[in-house]
């Protein structure tokens, strides 16, 4: 290939077989849609699509391709979806609005194509599970700064969907506008805590004297941009893309390290998989006894089970101050090393779902 022109036959070239054999796959995930529907297996097997990234990443390190697994995971997570769609088209609830980061969560995972309810509280989205308006629902349960996200866990408590997959996603900002350059804004829209994450940035660009306006969501701050040619919005890439709205500068935050946990419910429970974890929540019979989770997190050790995070709740079935407690652990809930302790500690653990880890 000597010219652009040369290139360009080329690539339209391998664009076709590359068609071709998508439809292929396609026609078989259409067979596999009708055999899960006879047998009434789960749509959505996280742990089997871990299964084929990891396969691929590895052949292309052995064939010494340019794609690494990063690549890779981004172009077959939205083939996954469009797979998904075709062998049985389900709705994901998800905490909105449209735009938000939980939206841009959920589309990393279930694609553009997908039917989504955007809603407006972290209960709502367990209530169109628990009435089954939704296959799926995706809530945020942690963050790197600010903690635990208390309604999840307290709503997890008392669910009949588990946690079927986690995905930490880092949380990026942008500086959207239509003007033509930063002297034409005359005020930036973001919600409270936009301004605050990234005061490097503003001082910068001497913006810190534009008056700021903040709303209830970095979406709702991306859409008024939209309609103001000499505003601005600081708010997520989805959110920018969604409203249409040129991104002038990205990653703008003053910390790089804010992530996010999302976790993933639904009604099915997940294969065992070599990268498994599990939640559980803990509601010791004998809490107030000195000892008590030193006893219980023994038990573990004894098991050799390596224990990720433990997060204490209070109790609200309680009289008086008592505390649940939120465990995540490496292993399936099936791992034999756990049928001791879950028959020993039956009446104080409640399952919460085991799941492929997540990629921080």
């Amino acid at each position: 290939m000597k010219t652009l022109a040369d290139c360009r036959v080329a690539i339209d070239s391998i664009d076709d077989e590359v068609l071709d054999l998508i439809n292929r796959r396609m026609q078989v995930v259409e067979r596999v849609g009708e055999i899960k529907q006879e047998s009434g297996g789960a749509i959505y097997r996280p742990e089997r699509e871990q299964e084929i990234i990891n396969r691929l990443a590895l052949k292309s390190k052995n064939d010494k391709g340019i794609l690494n697994k990063e690549a890779i995971e981004a172009l077959f997570l939205e083939i996954f979806a469009i797979s998904r769609n075709l062998e049985l088209p389900e709705k994901i609830a998800y905490l909105g609005p449209e735009g938000s980061f939980t939206h841009q969560a959920a589309e990393s995972r279930f694609g553009a194509m997908s039917d989504y309810l955007s809603l407006n509280s972290i209960h709502a989205v367990f209530n169109a599970l628990e009435s089954k308006r939704a296959k799926f629902g995706i809530v945020p349960i942690e963050n790197s700064r600010d903690g635990a996200v208390g309604e999840t866990l307290d709503l997890l408590a008392k669910s009949s969907y588990k946690i079927v997959a986690e995905l930490y996603m880092p949380i990026h900002l942008s500086f959207v506008t239509s003007a033509r350059s930063l002297h034409d804004v005359k005020r930036i829209y973001s919600k409270d805590k936009g301004f605050g994450q990234c005061r490097d940035f503003l001082l910068e660009h001497e913006l810190q004297d534009i008056e700021q306006i903040p709303v209830e969501s970095t979406a709702k701050a991306a859409k008024l941009a939209a309609a103001d040619p000499e505003a601005a919005a600081i708010c997520s890439h989805i959110a920018a893309k969604l409203y249409n709205v040129p991104n002038m500068f990205e990653n703008i935050e003053d910390v790089d390290s804010n992530t996010t946990r999302f976790i993933i419910l639904s009604n099915f429970e997940n294969a065992p998989h070599a990268s498994s974890k599990t939640s559980i929540l803990v509601r010791l019979k004998n809490g107030n006894e000195a000892g008590a989770l030193a006893h219980f997190l023994d038990d573990f050790e004894k098991a050799k089970i390596n224990l990720s995070k433990i997060e204490s709740r209070p109790s609200r079935e309680s009289d008086g101050f008592g505390y649940w407690f939120f465990i995540d652990f490496y292993g399936h809930i099936k791992d034999p090393r756990l049928t001791q302790i879950l028959e020993k500690r039956a009446q104080e653990i409640t399952w919460l779902g085991s799941y492929v880890k997540g990629d921080k």
